[in-house]
C-alpha cells in the first residue's frame, strides 16, 4: 500500500463514510418501502399510509442528498485510483461507480420533477424495475471491489441487515393488522337516497374541492371537466337550481324538514351533502362555494364500493387519502407534496382510479333513478333510467331479442360519452393500441345543450354535444297510403320508385324514426322537459300546403306536434311540466324509441285542388333541452321566450309528382337497403302493437316483415314470427322461425331460440322450453361469444327459465316426485336471485321468488317477496285514473296518447303556424343546428341564419 499517496485521503474517507451511513439508512428504508409494496401486490389491498408516504419522502430526499457526495468522493477516488496496478479492483471499482449512477439517474427520473416529467407507462415500468433490482448490482460490485483490496467489515454489514429487516417486519405487520383505508365501514347513509359516507363525521368540503389541486398535474383533464355537465350539476346550473329550490320548498312544507332533498344532492350536490351543510333549510344555495362545485373530481373518485345497481347514488364514499401537506399555505411543503404525487402516485392511482370506475354499473349509480315513499309519499316508482335501458340492449350485448346488433358489444357507457382525446396528460394511455397517448374526455359530451347554453359556455362545448347528437337517428319518409287511412292502399318504399298524387286527394305520410348510434333509449334522461320532436313540411311549387311541428313567437312549439318523448304526469292528472320528482307519478304516454328500434308516425295530407307542382316532403327530427314551459319556471320574470339551440338529429326529403307534371321517378335514392327500410318500418308498426285491444298495425307489421323475407333476409322471417307470436298464431310463428334460420342470411340463432323457448312453453313443452332457455343464458352461441355477447344478464331470460322450471317443478306431484321437486323448485329460485342481483327491484322475480317459496313451505321468505312484489309493483287503478283526467282535460295529449295516432299537416295551428316574415323565434331566425363555424354556435340570438327551406314559401289559401 502506497501510504504516501493512498486511494482515500482524510477528506474522501470522510465523504465514504458519509456515503455509507446514508446508504445504510436508504437500505432500511427500501427494504420497508418493498415490503408494503409486496404486501400490497399479494393481498391486493392498499396499506399506504400517512407514514409510508414519510418514508418514501425520506427516500427520495436521502436519495437526493446523496449525490453530491457519492460523485465527489466516486469521482476524486477514480482519479487516485486508476493508475494501480490492482486492475481486478478498478474494474469492479468502475462498474460499481456506473451502476451505483445508473440507481441514482433511474431515481431522478421517475420523480417527475416539474421541469422534467417521464410520463411514458412503459418507459416508467422500465426504469422502475432497473432502480429497484440495480441495489443488488451495486451490493454485489460493491463485494468484488473490496475482495480486491482491504478487506470487508462484515459484521457490520450484517448488524445493518437485521436492523433494516426487523424494521421493515415490524411496520409492515402494524400496517397489515391495521388494513387500508378502502375498508373502513360505512358510517352514514344520506336517505332518501342510498349514498353511504364512510366513517361516523361529514367530510370537510375543502376535502372534495380539490379541483385546482388536480389541474397542476391534469391540465387537459381538468379543462374538459371545466366544461362539462357534470361541472354544472349543482347549483351553479339555473335550471337545476330551480328544480331543487322548488323541491326542498315543498318537502320542508310537507315534512317539516329539507332531508328529502338529499334524494337529488347525492348526484348532484355531493359537496354540499357530505359535508352536511345540505340538510340546513337555511343554506344558502346560489353563494356558498359549494353550491358551486358541481360534481368535482373527488366526488367521482372518492367513491370506493358501488353497494348495488339500484341507482338513487347507492355507493360508498370515503374521505379521500390525502399525501403529507396537502393543505399547507407553505408554498415549500406545497410543492413537496406535488412532488411525493408526481414521485409515488401509486396510492393516487389505486385509491382514486378503481375498476369500478370504468364499468357502466359505476354511471348506474347516478343515471338510475327510483322515487321512494319518503320522496313522493305515495309508493315506489321507477324514474328516469339510462343503465337498464343500456344493460337490457342489443348494443350492450345483453338483450337476447335485439332487433339489431353492433358489430361488437360495447360494455361501458364511457365507450361514447368519455372519447379518446390525444395528449400527454400524466394519466395518457396507448388505450386503443394505436401507438397514440390519450386520455378520455371528462367532458361527457351528450344532449344537453341547454345547461351548456345557459351557463354561457365556449360554442364549442354546445358544438361537442350536437356532434355526439347527430349520430342518434335517422328520419325516412318511408311511405303513402291512399286516402288518408291506416288501411288506404300502400307505395312504398319511396325511391327510386315514389307514386303520383292527385289533386284534391288525401293521403297518409308513413315516416320512420330509428334509433341508430345510441346506447340507450331516446331521449332518456329528464325525458319530460327535454322536446323531441318532428317537423315536417309539405310543399307545392313556391307554397306551403301542409306543416306540423312549428314554434311560435315565445319558441314553444306547437302542442299537436308529434313529440318522441314522455309526457309525465302527477297522481292528481296534472303534468309534470317543472321536473317536480316529488310529484312524478305516470307517463301518459312514451314515445322514446329504444335503441336499435323504430317508430312510424303518420301524417294526414289532403293535396288542394289548385296544386300545381311536384309535392316536396321535408321531415326534421328536433332536439332542444328545455321545452319552453319549463324554461318560463327557470327564468321567471327573465323570461323572454326559449332561444335556447335546436339541433336537428336526422332529415329527409322526396319530391313526388302530381297528375300530368312527374313521371313517378324521384331524383334521389336512400342510402339505406331497401330490406332495413322495410325492416324499421315494420318494427315501428310491430311498437304500435305493444298497446291497446286493436293491436296497433300487426297486418301491416306482417306485410312489412313478409317484403323483408322475400329480399333475401333471415330477420324477416324472424320478425313475423314476432307479429305471429303476439297475435297467439303459434303454429304460424314457429313456421317462421324454421325459415330465419335458413337461407344467405340466417337470423341470430340465439333470439331464434328465445322465440323458440316461448313458443313451447305456450305449448305445454316445458322441458323443450328449459333447455332453448339453458343454451341462451350459457351462450352457446360461436357468434355471440366472438362478437362478446352475454345473454346471461339478460332478465327478461333469467324470470323466463325460473318461471318455467316452477311450472315444471308443479307438474311433478306424484310421491316418487319429491326430489326432482325439490330440485326444480330451487333452480328456479337461484335463477330469480340471479335477476334480483342483476336489477333488486323487479317485481317479476319477486313475484315469482313468493311462489317458489311458498311451495317450498318457507312463509317467511315467500311473505317478504310479496311485500317487495307489492312494493314493485305497478299500480294500475290509480294510473288509470290519473291519465283519463288528464286526458279528458288536454285534447292535444289525448290524441297524442292514441293507440295509432294520425298527426294532421293542415291543422288550423293559430299562432303555431310559422311563415316567411312571422317564421322568427325572438326576433331573430330560429337557432338550427349546422351554424357556420364563424358565427355564434350557442344559438341565442347573437347571428342571423337564413329561414330553412323547410319552411319557405307560403301557407295554401286552404288550409
Amino acid at each position: 500500500m502506497d501510504t504516501a499517496n493512498p486511494v482515500i485521503t482524510q477528506r474522501l474517507g470522510k465523504l465514504l463514510a458519509s456515503v455509507f451511513l446514508m446508504f445504510a439508512l436508504m437500505a432500511v428504508n427500501s427494504v420497508y418501502l418493498v415490503a408494503i409494496t409486496l404486501l400490497e401486490e399479494t393481498s391486493g389491498r392498499l396499506y399506504q399510509d400517512y407514514f409510508y408516504l414519510m418514508m418514501f419522502l425520506a427516500h427520495l430526499v436521502l436519495g437526493l442528498v446523496m449525490i453530491v457526495p457519492f460523485l465527489w468522493f466516486g469521482v476524486g477516488h477514480m482519479r487516485r485510483a486508476l493508475q494501480r496496478p490492482n486492475r481486478a479492483a478498478i474494474t469492479a471499482g468502475i462498474a460499481l461507480f456506473i451502476s451505483a449512477l445508473v440507481l441514482l439517474l433511474t431515481g431522478l427520473l421517475l420523480t417527475r420533477f416539474e421541469f422534467f416529467e417521464l410520463n411514458d407507462p412503459d418507459i416508467r415500468r422500465i426504469g422502475y424495475w432497473i432502480h429497484v433490482l440495480s441495489p443488488l448490482v451495486v451490493i454485489w460490485l460493491f463485494v468484488l471491489h473490496r475482495l480486491a483490496g482491504p478487506p470487508i467489515h462484515w459484521r457490520k454489514g450484517l448488524r445493518w441487515s437485521g436492523l433494516a429487516l426487523v424494521f421493515a417486519v415490524l411496520m409492515v405487520a402494524m400496517q397489515a393488522g391495521t388494513g387500508s383505508r378502502e375498508q373502513a365501514p360505512a358510517g352514514i347513509v344520506c336517505s332518501p337516497s342510498f349514498a353511504h359516507v364512510a366513517g361516523t363525521t361529514p367530510i370537510p368540503p375543502e376535502h372534495l374541492m380539490t379541483d385546482a389541486t388536480c389541474a397542476t398535474c391534469h391540465e387537459e383533464i381538468a379543462r374538459t371537466h371545466e366544461h362539462s355537465m357534470h361541472r354544472f350539476s349543482s347549483m351553479n346550473n339555473e335550471a337545476y337550481k330551480f328544480s331543487v329550490e322548488e323541491t326542498r320548498r315543498v318537502v320542508l312544507e310537507r315534512d317539516g324538514s329539507v332531508g328529502v332533498s338529499r334524494f337529488c344532492a347525492a348526484c348532484h350536490d355531493p359537496v354540499p351533502l357530505f359535508s352536511g351543510r345540505f340538510d340546513d333549510p337555511g343554506y344558502d344555495l346560489e353563494h356558498d362555494p359549494t353550491g358551486q362545485a358541481g360534481i368535482t373530481c373527488m366526488a367521482c373518485h372518492a367513491i370506493t364500493q358501488i353497494n348495488s345497481p339500484r341507482g338513487n347514488g347507492d355507493y360508498t364514499l370515503a374521505d379521500p387519502p390525502r399525501y403529507p401537506f396537502a393543505f399547507s399555505e407553505s408554498g415549500l411543503l406545497t410543492g413537496i407534496n406535488h412532488l411525493l404525487i408526481r414521485a409515488k402516485p401509486e396510492l393516487h392511482k389505486k385509491s382514486l382510479l378503481k375498476p369500478l370506475h370504468r364499468s357502466a354499473e359505476f354511471c348506474s349509480l347516478c343515471h338510475k333513478v327510483s322515487l321512494t315513499q319518503e320522496v313522493n309519499h305515495y309508493r315506489w316508482l321507477r324514474g328516469q333510467d339510462h343503465y337498464d335501458s343500456f344493460l337490457q340492449s342489443g348494443v350492450s350485448g345483453h338483450r337476447v331479442d335485439s332487433f339489431y346488433y353492433p358489430p361488437q358489444a360495447i360494455p361501458r357507457c364511457s365507450e361514447c360519452h368519455m372519447p379518446l382525446e390525444a395528449s400527454d396528460d400524466p394519466a395518457a394511455r396507448d388505450f386503443d393500441s394505436s401507438g397514440q397517448h390519450s386520455i378520455h374526455s371528462h367532458q361527457f359530451p351528450g344532449a344537453n345543450t341547454g345547461v351548456a347554453t345557459l351557463a354561457n359556455l365556449p360554442a364549442a362545448v354546445v358544438a361537442a354535444q350536437q356532434k355526439q347528437m347527430r349520430k342518434a337517428a335517422r328520419v325516412d319518409i318511408f311511405a303513402i297510403k291512399e286516402d288518408g287511412h291506416i288501411d288506404g292502399a300502400l307505395h312504398a318504399p319511396l325511391r327510386p320508385e315514389v307514386p303520383v298524387l292527385q289533386p284534391g286527394k288525401r293521403y297518409l305520410i308513413e315516416i320512420v324514426v330509428r334509433t341508430t348510434g345510441m346506447g340507450h333509449a331516446m331521449t332518456e334522461g329528464t325525458a319530460d322537459s327535454n322536446e323531441l320532436w318532428l317537423e315536417v313540411a309539405a310543399t307545392s311549387g313556391d307554397s306551403v300546403i301542409g306543416h306540423s311541428g312549428s314554434m311560435d313567437a315565445s319558441g314553444a312549439v306547437d302542442p299537436w306536434s308529434y313529440f318522441a318523448n314522455a309526457y309525465v304526469l302527477d297522481r292528481h292528472g296534472n303534468r309534470i311540466d317543472r321536473r317536480n320528482g316529488q310529484d312524478i307519478f305516470v307517463a301518459l304516454y312514451n314515445h322514446q324509441i329504444p335503441p336499435g328500434a323504430a317508430s312510424v308516425v303518420h301524417y294526414l295530407l289532403e293535396i288542394p285542388a289548385d296544386a300545381s307542382g311536384d309535392i316536396t316532403l321535408e321531415a326534421r327530427l328536433n332536439y332542444r333541452k328545455f321545452d319552453t314551459t319549463y324554461l318560463r319556471y327557470v327564468q321567471g320574470d327573465d323570461f323572454h321566450c326559449n332561444d335556447l339551440p335546436v339541433t336537428v338529429l336526422a332529415s329527409d326529403q322526396v319530391s313526388i309528382p302530381l297528375a300530368g307534371s312527374g313521371s313517378g321517378q324521384a331524383e334521389q335514392d336512400r342510402d339505406i337497403a331497401v330490406a332495413e327500410r322495410w325492416n324499421d318500418y315494420g318494427i315501428g308498426l310491430l311498437r304500435e302493437g305493444d298497446s291497446g285491444s286493436t293491436k296497433g298495425e300487426l297486418r301491416q307489421a306482417e306485410q312489412a316483415f313478409k317484403q323483408v323475407e322475400s329480399l333475401g333476409q333471415g330477420y324477416g322471417a324472424l320478425n313475423l314470427a314476432r307479429v305471429y307470436f303476439k297475435e297467439g298464431r303459434l303454429d304460424e310463428a314457429a313456421a317462421a322461425l324454421v325459415r330465419a334460420g335458413h337461407g344467405e342470411q340466417p337470423a341470430p340463432p340465439w333470439t331464434i331460440a328465445w322465440y323458440s323457448a316461448l313458443i313451447d312453453r305456450q305449448n305445454g313443452q316445458l322441458e323443450a322450453a328449459i333447455d332453448a332457455l339453458k343454451t341462451i343464458v350459457d351462450n352457446r352461441f360461436v357468434l355471440a361469444q366472438q362478437r362478446g355477447y352475454d345473454f346471461s344478464y339478460d332478465t327478461r331470460v333469467l324470470n323466463e327459465l325460473g318461471r318455467t322450471l316452477y311450472e315444471r317443478a308443479r307438474q311433478l306431484r306424484a310421491p316418487g316426485q319429491q326430489t326432482a321437486r325439490e330440485q326444480l323448485l330451487e333452480a328456479a329460485r337461484s335463477w330469480f336471485e340471479k335477476t334480483l342481483v342483476i336489477d333488486p327491484e323487479d317485481a317479476a322475480a319477486h313475484f315469482n321468488l313468493a311462489l317458489v317459496y311458498s311451495q317450498q313451505d318457507r312463509q317467511a321468505h315467500a311473505d317478504e317477496h310479496r311485500a317487495l312484489h307489492e312494493k314493485f309493483r305497478r299500480d294500475d287503478s290509480a294510473i288509470e285514473q290519473a291519465v283519463t283526467r288528464h286526458r279528458s282535460t288536454n285534447a292535444a295529449a289525448d290524441h297524442a296518447a292514441s293507440e295509432i295516432a294520425i298527426y294532421s299537416l293542415q291543422r288550423d295551428a293559430g299562432g303555431f303556424t310559422v311563415r316567411p316574415g312571422a317564421g322568427a323565434v325572438c326576433g331573430t331566425a330560429r337557432p338550427v343546428a349546422g351554424i357556420p363555424p364563424d358565427t355564434d354556435q350557442t344559438g341565442r340570438g347573437s347571428h342571423e341564419v337564413t329561414l330553412p327551406p323547410l319552411l319557405a314559401g307560403e301557407m295554401h289559401s286552404g288550409e
